[in-house]
């Protein structure tokens, strides 16, 4: 160990802020501004003031004015978040010689449905991952199958034979992307010098593309039935099973070897859970759970790292940048995990459904890496296996933890299997670097493996809750994070070149917003929870300014009720002939128009300066404004039935694109971006709020233009509502063109029909005097 400080391998660098940190006050003034003038003119009306002075409609600007407060105080936990930026400068070129050094990693991919996550996707992650440029002794690649199909296991042990061509490959001629479909998604080799060499190459090129085709033809056309069928009965052991009910299937698809060339290629495990419709499974949490005891008793390496089936390994060094942070402090509680930012491969030109999350990765989690550390992302994270087990930090171990804890309490904590619990106390009191001994045979021991898979293996244990990923929020990935930050530990945001991990973004409305939905339901679980930030904060090791970046993301859904009241207000003044803001002659009216410029002046500026579009710019800005009156507003609205006992949260698989296709493979290219539509309730509220805006403008200029005098007399709206309802009719300009397309850019009738109802009952109640 004392070796790895001769020379430092990581350099944290504060990044300088200071015009932002001006913009951010100005903003802040001027919402600071607004709340003074509302509540001035409030007070005006109880204490009989000037009637210039006084609203006409009290109740509209006593709404505005706590919407305003909300804002303001979502701006305040934000510019809390982005106040004090640092970046990690990593050198694994002073960590690559010494392979005698680096820690053994466990990599873990999961997958849940081979229809939504076609098993051709997961290939190539595990191809980029076997063929890391790491000591390929100390990588063990875990595949779980949540969906327990043999079309997956099939897809997996078709990888582990053409690993044996292509991870030599990739070692020998330095391929930088060891994805095989982004390597060959040009077509034609990349250009080498060098004659009789360059000409080796290229045939050697050639076939290993033919020997990709042939793989993913063979994974494409595998039938299901047909391979439970087969007649050496490799995969008789999903005959009769079912998705939700099952028994543990555990396949070592290859142990750590050599391939024909000498070249040394990791293992490779394939891993379905048990399942029973009698025990709760807790979706992702629980399927990282059984991976990480699971490799506890088969490989038990100290650092584990996770992705989705869809997230490639980008940079073959990533392993190498990772080590560098997580040995790289002289505290080892600076480091427990080191997280990527999520970046996407063959995303869609300038964000058009506002889910590539750009601007908030590289303004937010630059800045939260200076506070505690970044989030757990659930995707491109290394842990540390014993800040997975619970283990504080040294610093605030309690006398539980300290020393080698007894078998009995490392029962309680981990379970009943006698080999889990000797490579638990291992983790728990042994140095990293001289941990994880590789089992020499892994088939050896699949009978251990397959009881600590057991669905009824975590009763009375500690699993879920202070051990492992943690259960009670469908965003398990932040909840764990969370639990880390609060036992004290800190962690370090990975943000190689070229990055470490890519990707795919959902394309289309619905997979968009079923995505952004499931975030914002296990965010707001976490909120109403015993795991709320502000009580950790409290009783735990939560930082304060921490807690607060916490709450800028876990503050989504409950951001859409103030945003939807906000944004019904100038409907409603439209309908009722109100106004809920200063009329152009006033001198009031200059502090909303400077806000609206000024902030968005400033979310213009934070595109542009992370070199995106003024395009990107907007589409994230509209996009923020749907999903708010759709996914978060649905999300609300589900945790609140179930925290009255009437309704389930159900988790819902995200759709993964077949890589190398192309979004919206068939559809035209310039159609690529165009929002889609289904029959979903999520479309019911935006739809609803685009065609009461498109009543309420035609009633509102009807009657300023038809009926003359009114307005003005009445204290009616003016050219602020117009203006409110004009920017939100452009936001929702997508759902506009719903309601007159055809087929998937369309909005179905049943959707227009409820969201007409609401429209109806929104227009009774707005003119019922």
């Amino acid at each position: 160990m004392g070796s790895l400080k001769e020379l430092q391998l990581q350099e944290r660098v504060p990044l300088p802020r200071t015009a932002w940190k001006l913009a951010d006050l100005a903003v802040l003034s001027l919402l600071l501004a607004l709340l003074a003038h509302r509540a001035a003119s409030l007070l005006a009306v109880g204490g009989g003031g000037a009637a210039a002075a006084a609203p006409a409609c009290t109740w509209c600007w006593v709404a505005a004015l706590v919407c305003e407060a909300w804002f303001t105080f979502v701006w305040l936990i934000t510019v809390n978040g982005k106040w004090s930026p640092v970046r990690s400068d990593t050198h694994p070129e002073r960590l690559a010689q010494r392979n005698e050094e680096v820690p053994a990693v466990d990599m873990f991919v999961t997958t849940a449905d081979p229809k939504l996550e076609p098993p051709a996707v997961t290939v190539n992650t595990v191809l980029s991952l076997l063929a890391l440029d790491y000591p390929a002794g100390k990588l063990a690649c875990y595949v779980s199958d949540d969906g327990c199909s043999p079309a997956t296991c099939f897809a997996m042990r078709e990888a582990a034979e053409f690993a044996k061509l292509w991870v030599p490959f990739c070692r020998r001629h330095g391929v930088g992307v060891r994805a095989p479909f982004v390597y060959f998604s040009s077509g034609v080799p990349p250009v080498r010098d060098g004659g009789g060499a360059a000409d080796e190459f290229q045939r050697e090129w050639t076939a290993m593309k033919g020997e990709y085709e042939k793989l993913v033809s063979r994974i494409e056309n595998a039938d299901e039935e047909s391979l439970v069928r087969r007649g050496d009965g490799e995969f008789a052991e999903f005959a009769g099973a079912y998705r939700r009910d099952h028994p543990t299937i555990i396949k070592v698809l290859r142990d750590s070897g050599k391939a024909a060339d000498g070249t040394e290629i990791p293992s490779l495990i394939y891993i379905s859970r048990e399942k029973s419709p009698r025990q709760p499974h807790h979706f992702k949490a629980g399927a990282m759970n059984v991976l990480t005891r699971v490799s506890g008793v088969l490989t038990n390496a100290p650092i584990m790292l996770n992705v989705d089936c869809d997230m490639f390994a980008n940079n073959p060094q990533v392993a190498l940048h990772a080590m560098c942070l997580l040995l790289g402090f002289d505290d080892e509680v600076h480091s427990g995990f080191a997280q990527a930012p999520q970046k996407f491969h063959g995303a869609l030109r300038d964000d058009p459904f506002g889910n590539q999350l750009e601007v908030l990765y590289e303004k937010l989690g630059f800045g939260i890496a200076g506070l505690q550390g970044m989030f757990y992302g659930g995707t491109g994270c290394f842990h540390r296996r014993k800040v997975i087990y619970g283990v504080p930090p040294e610093s605030t171990q309690t006398t539980r933890m300290r020393g080698s804890p007894s078998y009995k309490e490392l029962q309680k904590m981990f379970g009943s299997s006698k080999e889990l619990i000797e490579s638990a106390r291992s983790t728990i009191s042994g140095e990293m670097l001289a941990a994880a001994p590789m089992a020499d045979d892994l088939t050896s021991r699949i009978d251990a493996a397959k009881e600590v898979a057991a669905c009824s293996y975590e009763a009375g244990t500690s699993w879920g809750q202070e051990v492992g990923w943690v259960y009670g929020s469908m965003t398990e990935d932040i909840l764990t994070g969370q639990r880390i930050h609060a036992a004290g530990w800190r962690s370090a945001l990975l943000n190689p070149n070229p990055p470490a991990f890519l990707g795919g973004a959902p394309t289309g409305g619905p997979a968009s917003l079923t995505q952004y939905k499931r975030w914002a339901t296990g965010l707001l679980e976490i909120i109403l929870s015993r795991n709320n930030p502000i009580l950790l904060c409290i009783t735990k090791h939560l930082e304060f300014r921490q807690c607060l970046a916490y709450l800028v993301i876990y503050v989504w859904p409950l951001r859409a009720p103030f945003e939807l009241c906000y944004a019904l207000l100038g409907p409603y003044c439209l309908l009722a002939n109100q106004s809920f803001l200063p009329k152009a002659s006033e001198s009031g009216f200059l502090i909303p128009l400077a806000l609206f410029l000024t902030y968005n002046a400033y979310s213009l500026a934070e595109y542009m300066d992370c070199r995106l579009s003024a395009r990107a710019w907007w589409n994230n800005h509209r996009m923020q404004r749907i999903v708010s009156s759709s996914a978060w507003l649905l999300a609300f609205l589900t945790v609140v039935l179930k925290t009255l006992g009437l309704s389930e949260t159900v988790f819902e698989v995200t759709r993964k694109e077949q890589q190398g296709d192309g979004a919206g493979a068939g559809d035209d290219a310039a159609d690529q971006g165009r929002f889609t539509f289904d029959s979903s309730p999520v479309f019911v509220a935006p739809t609803a709020l685009t065609a009461l805006t498109l009543v309420a403008i035609a009633v509102g200029a009807w009657r300023a233009v038809v009926v003359a005098g009114v307005s003005a007399a009445g204290g009616g709206p003016g050219a602020g509502e117009f203006a409110c309802c004009g920017w939100l009719l452009l936001c929702f300009w997508p759902f506009v063109r719903g309601l007159a397309g055809k087929g998937s850019y369309g909005i179905p009738w049943s959707v227009k029909i409820k969201a007409a109802l609401i429209v109806a009952a929104f227009v009774h109640f707005c003119t019922r005097n």
